[in-house]
């Protein structure tokens, strides 16, 4: 058994929201390959399903983004599955928009649900991060971070590239269990690719 836990902040208020894209792949994972509906247990919403034969856990923390942790660990004891059995997807924001990336462990990058799991976890889990960018108003001395993240993606966003990303990732999850942790990245990316105009800066030192 694996688990995919996706990253968001409950409720319709922040159901559009950049920091809410690890939910969105959850719901389409959902629809795309006949899971169960999100069911709650513990502090959790908990899904079930096969991917390749194997026995898929989905779960969104029905906490908020910075108490991610307790929810997950939660699943992961009730299971008995090592840290290195759990994929987490969120949000990246040193990362242009449409990228994806796919590695085991690392630091959180300022993250706070990941420093929350990392608290609880350690940092031995697998992290699919799923890149929304820096705000477009941004300056070396001014940070945007969380009115960046806790604001809806824009309608541009959604037709440019994020509802087919979402999609695609969805559809090609299985590959994330081939053997081969870049051939789930490397598939998203042909099928596809990043905007042209999304950009090009992004930082190095986040792991």
């Amino acid at each position: 058994m694996v688990i995919i836990a996706g990253l968001g902040n409950p409720g319709p208020g922040y159901a559009g929201h950049r920091h809410n894209v690890g939910f969105m792949l959850l719901d389409a994972i959902v629809e795309q390959h006949g899971f169960s509906g999100f069911r709650e247990k513990g502090s959790s919403a908990i899904a079930e399903g096969r991917l390749g034969g194997q026995k898929v856990l989905l779960i969104k923390p029905l906490l908020f983004m910075n108490r991610s942790g307790l929810p997950v660990r939660e699943v992961l004891d009730f299971y008995k599955l090592d840290p290195d059995a759990l994929t987490v997807a969120h949000d990246d924001i040193d990362l242009a928009p449409g990228k994806v990336r796919v590695k085991l462990g690392g630091g959180h990058g300022g993250h706070n649900g990941l420093r929350d799991i990392d608290q609880h976890l350690g940092a031995d889990y697998w992290r699919l991060r799923i890149g929304v960018g820096r705000s477009p108003h941004e300056t070396p001395g001014r940070k945007l971070v969380d009115s960046h993240v806790l604001s809806d993606f824009s309608r541009d966003e959604h037709s440019s590239w994020l509802d087919d990303l979402i999609d695609c990732m969805a559809r090609e999850i299985g590959s994330l269990y081939s053997g081969n942790d870049n051939d789930f990245a490397t598939t998203v990316a042909r099928l596809c690719p990043p905007p042209k105009d999304s950009n090009p800066t992004e930082a190095t030192s986040k792991d």
